[in-house]
């Protein structure tokens, strides 16, 4: 069993510190997931790059199904994902955490364009409508906010890449979302599915386009990029000191 699978994004491509270290290719019924598996806190630990270790994969080109599954197949007790993001709430702050609350993702869609479930075939005992208040796992949230500076909520956009949005594409989204991102959206709804625990964390290395008066130059964001996963590890390593077994919050409303 597995006591914390992490999934990094851009600029996380490695998790040092992990010891008895051991990169293993993970079978399942969607393809092949590379996963370094170590012990980190006494936890056991299995980690995931999700777009490889020198960024081999654009967000259209991550196997989101394979990735979930894996870590279900590994036994994974909780997951934390984290995604550098567009903010599109100027209110909130540059290169600082976010704990998600809520998701935006209304059209609920793998890259490929297919429906985002882990369930395609008919008469599958498992399958099933899930059922959720918020996405987000209750324990694992308040372990990491009491435990941190960050900011304790924020509505994430799911937004389909590889290419960055419009302005007018980015005013729609002011409406609904705190900030924006290409990768995690599907993780979310996968781990839902699968009914393991997850949180996600996000960190703000720009404004999204049009989100502010000015652009964010990009010297900054590419400061705060590299900022980003110091401050992801550093939550991750708080959560893993105060440890505590999340149980699922949702619901998965089955037939049979």
């Amino acid at each position: 069993m597995i006591d914390l699978a992490i999934i990094s994004g851009s600029g996380f491509y490695d998790f040092e510190g992990l010891i008895n270290k051991e990169e293993k290719i993970i079978k399942t019924e969607f393809g092949d997931v590379n996963v370094l598996l170590g012990e980190l806190s006494n936890k056991k630990i299995a980690y995931i790059s999700r777009h490889g270790k020198n960024h081999e994969l654009l967000p259209n080109m991550i196997n989101h199904r394979a990735n979930i599954f894996a870590l279900k197949q590994l036994g994974a007790k909780a997951i934390i994902s984290t995604t550098v993001c567009g903010l599109t709430n100027s209110g909130l702050d540059l290169a600082k955490i976010i704990v998600f609350d809520d998701l935006y993702y209304p059209d609920n869609r793998l890259p490929s364009g297919e429906v985002c479930s882990i369930y395609k075939k008919p008469g599958d005992k498992k399958r099933g409508h899930l059922i959720f208040s918020s996405l987000y796992n209750k324990t694992i949230r308040e372990i990491i906010i009491k435990n941190n500076e960050s900011y304790d909520k924020g509505t994430y956009g799911y937004v389909n890449g590889p290419r960055f949005n419009s302005r007018s594409e980015v005013k729609m989204l002011l409406q609904f979302t705190d900030a924006i991102s290409q990768s995690a959206g599907p993780e979310v709804v996968l781990a839902g599915e699968l009914e393991i625990p997850i949180v996600l964390l996000g960190f703000g290395i720009d404004y999204a386009n049009g989100a502010s008066e000015k652009p964010t130059p990009i010297d900054v964001l590419n400061d705060n990029l590299k900022k980003s996963k110091d401050e992801f590890k550093k939550v991750i390593l708080s959560f893993l000191d105060n440890y505590e077994e999340p149980q699922f919050d949702g619901f998965v409303y089955r037939f049979e």
